[in-house]
């Protein structure tokens, strides 16, 4: 009896992850469509490297761990290395190709575990609390909850708006059956605002056209890398810039989302995480990474590979429902997004604010995740400020070498990409 009831519980986790990063086939495409990539192609791009990297890190790994291109990652891509730095897509790709490969290679490496290995606790905690906190942002921002204030940087979006309106009440829906933990209740919370939506003319943005019958010319992306310019001092900065971005949001995804694991099965992970990169420069899209919205999965019980599997399968069965997907509205993703972040900034709980060279760090890359709109961003400015803490305050001694190192290159990396 109980290993059915975990199955059932895996299975809904596995398709309220899925939706909870569905609108990542939209959005990717339509972010790397400024990079000058084909919109209709990126999507099917988009869904296989989504069912690439699941395969290898949630089913091949055994956790319930969804893998998609990244957003912050997707816009590295295509506003960085195209629209600053001059590439084109192709040789974009090719950056992201051997940012990839070198990742792989220092995970084979004992430098890999050591990295793992090296990262505080306390800043682990801020890392999970503070990709809640951007999943929260993000989840206001897509329900139509969130804009850009008029006398403010961010207001609440007029209430009179029937999608805002829907979006608020369907949050309110999701928090009671959180609170009331009702199996399942954030699939029941999709199913009953997407109904509620239709009935209201609400209905997802950015599928029209989108169908199967444009796979023909998905070969346009296959293997499009042009190396042109890899024996050039750009090329190389921009693969260190990525590198940098793809190895610790990665490292801080995985740490927080799977702290139920053993740290051997957390870097199998991150190895065919690396792995998956380079499986979808190959495909033609941007980086692929671990999804936080994972965490609307794991929230619902799932712990193994059955939910990825779903997942897996969801993704597939897409290609040729993409046309229906556009019933599912924002204003019903929104809410579980929203809740899956509020979730994850339970890990704020176990800071030692008694310490403030531990909690003082934690707190900022908890809160300079969101105000940056990058984990990578995020990672940087809480990693620098906990070693500056641990020097200034005289802890140099219980400081591990590996995290001067992780932390000057941080340093390096955020000077090069702001001023040179």
């Amino acid at each position: 009896m109980m290993r059915k009831q975990a199955m059932q519980q895996e299975l809904i986790a596995g398709i309220t992850s899925f939706f909870a990063i569905s609108y990542i086939m939209v959005v990717n495409s339509l972010i790397l469509t400024e990079a000058g990539m084909p919109p209709l192609l990126s999507i099917f791009a988009t869904i296989f490297a989504s069912m690439a990297g699941t395969f290898l890190v949630g089913i091949v790994a055994n956790t319930p761990i969804v893998i998609t291109p990244g957003m912050g990652v997707n816009a590295f891509f295509t506003y960085t290395l195209v629209s600053s730095m001059g590439f084109t897509w192709q040789q974009a790709l090719a950056v992201s190709l051997v940012a990839g490969l070198l990742f792989v290679g220092i995970t084979l490496t004992p430098l890999g575990k050591i990295i793992n290995e090296s990262v505080p606790e306390s800043l682990k905690h801020g890392i999970t609390s503070g990709i809640g906190l951007l999943l929260v942002m993000i989840g206001m921002e897509k329900g139509h909850l969130l804009v850009a204030g008029e006398h403010s940087f961010l207001s609440i979006a007029p209430l009179n708006q029937i999608d805002t309106l829907l979006t608020l009440l369907g949050f309110l829906f999701v928090v009671i059956l959180v609170m009331k933990k009702v199996r399942g209740g954030m699939f029941i919370a999709l199913l009953v605002i997407t109904i509620v939506g239709n009935l209201l003319g609400i209905q997802a943005e950015g599928l029209a056209g989108a169908s199967l019958s444009h796979l023909g010319d998905y070969g346009q992306l296959l293997f499009a890398m042009d190396f042109q310019f890899v024996g050039t001092g750009q090329f190389w900065l921009a693969v260190f810039s990525l590198l940098m971005i793809l190895m610790f949001e990665s490292l801080g995804l995985l740490n927080g989302l799977l702290s139920f694991l053993p740290k051997e099965e957390v870097e199998k992970a991150y190895r065919l995480t690396g792995v998956s990169v380079v499986i979808s420069s190959l495909l033609g899209t941007s980086p692929t990474i671990p999804a936080a919205e994972s965490a609307a999965g794991i929230e619902n019980g799932g712990r193994t590979r059955v939910t990825s599997t779903v997942v897996f399968v969801l993704f597939g069965l897409s290609l040729f429902l993409l046309p229906f997907l556009s019933y599912i509205p924002d204003q019903a993703i929104a809410p579980l997004i929203m809740m899956t972040g509020f979730l994850m900034l339970q890990d704020l709980r176990l800071l030692n604010f008694a310490d403030f060279y531990e909690w003082f760090p934690a707190l900022f890359l908890c809160l300079m995740i969101p105000l940056s709109g990058s984990i990578g961003d995020g990672l940087a400015y809480g990693f620098i400020a906990y070693t500056l803490l641990q020097l200034v305050g005289g802890r140099a001694r219980q400081t591990k070498p590996a995290l001067l190192v992780i932390a000057a290159l941080f340093l390096v990396n955020l000077i090069v990409t702001n001023f040179m």
